[in-house]
């Protein structure tokens, strides 16, 4: 079976790329300036795409593709909404609309836990979840909109919607690095509000996020759903510094304060209107008030659903260790 799979010269998806090529797929990945050793690695085919062009996302279906998975994005915690619009909006829809008209079985969006909002979480299953249409930073937003126009416009049994946590994993280049960058940098750990470094960092690990995209993809019980997935192991925001310290910087003594949310507020509101109005694709500094409502609150899920999708496709759940070593 042919698989298209969106972005595949990034993080996730060229990790995606490697991993359905490894399961016996025909896999042509999207790619767009960088490319990742690990997809040039895979074998699977690359073709150059302009998602946010229409002549270019045309061409993609002069091949047949059995499934669609779409996993290219503008992921940044900073930026001009209109950007978000096009890239993660847009694209999504005309995407998904060629995606049916050329006879693809299902379109599998890589979406995030983020559409449920960055507040407190206790553990609620996707049932109990519902999107947070007060967000206004515009990764979520147009994640969400993106989704409803999917539930909208596209037969149930022909689309599913993937809400990875925060991915890591080996190869990272995205948390991982900023995250030992703040190590680097600052004397202190420091955490901001009532949690103190005890709440949950909603760790996904790249290899769980690749099979929930294959259950998502074969599984008919998918079909018209969305799924969060979230490594069991339990993962504290105070432990995830101190794992890495541990893997990064080995010998380095982490020494932790706390402070109230509003000592860091207006910088991290500088730091995030300055970004925005420069059009970064990255903040001038952590935090951004993006990155600030994330790690002061609790984001605990259920991955019940998560669980049972991979037993259905015979897969399982991938554990690790804080180091990043199976278990």
């Amino acid at each position: 079976m042919k698989i298209l799979i969106t972005g595949a010269g990034g993080y996730i998806g060229s990790n995606a790329a490697e991993f359905f090529m490894k399961r016996g797929f025909d896999v042509t990945g999207t790619v767009h300036r960088k490319t990742s050793e690990r997809f040039l690695r895979s074998g699977a085919k690359a073709v150059e795409a302009e998602l946010c062009d229409s002549a270019s996302r045309e061409r993609l279906f002069a091949e047949k593709f059995d499934f669609v998975i779409h996993i290219a994005a503008r992921a940044s915690d900073v930026g001009r909404d209109e950007r978000f619009r096009i890239a993660n909006f847009e694209a999504v829809k005309h995407l998904a609309d060629l995606s049916m008209h050329n006879g693809v079985k299902r379109f599998v969006y890589l979406s995030t836990s983020d559409v449920y909002g960055l507040h407190d979480f206790h553990g609620e299953s996707e049932e109990e979840l519902a999107f947070d249409h007060s967000v206004r930073n515009p990764y979520p937003k147009y994640k969400i909109l993106s989704e409803e126009w999917l539930a909208a416009h596209l037969p149930p049994e022909r689309f599913s919607c993937v809400r990875p946590c925060v991915v890591w994993g080996s190869g990272d280049t995205t948390i991982t690095p900023r995250a030992v960058a703040y190590l680097l940098s600052s004397p202190f750990v420091i955490h901001f509000g009532k949690w103190k470094g005890r709440n949950r960092w909603p760790l996904a690990h790249v290899e769980n996020v690749c099979r929930t995209l294959y259950a998502a993809m074969i599984l008919p019980e998918a079909g018209g759903k969305g799924v969060t997935v979230l490594d069991s192991r339990r993962t504290t925001l105070s432990q995830f510094y101190r794992d890495l310290a541990r893997q990064f910087l080995p010998g380095k003594m982490i020494r932790e304060i706390c402070l109230p949310v509003w000592t860091v507020r207006p910088a991290a509101w500088f730091s995030s209107s300055f970004s925005t109005w420069l059009n970064r694709d990255s903040p001038l500094f952590d935090p951004s008030l993006y990155a600030l409502d994330t790690i002061v609150h609790n984001l605990d899920f259920s991955n019940a659903r998560m669980l049972d999708w991979l037993k259905q496709s015979g897969e399982s759940e991938v554990s690790f260790t804080g180091g990043g070593t199976p278990c």
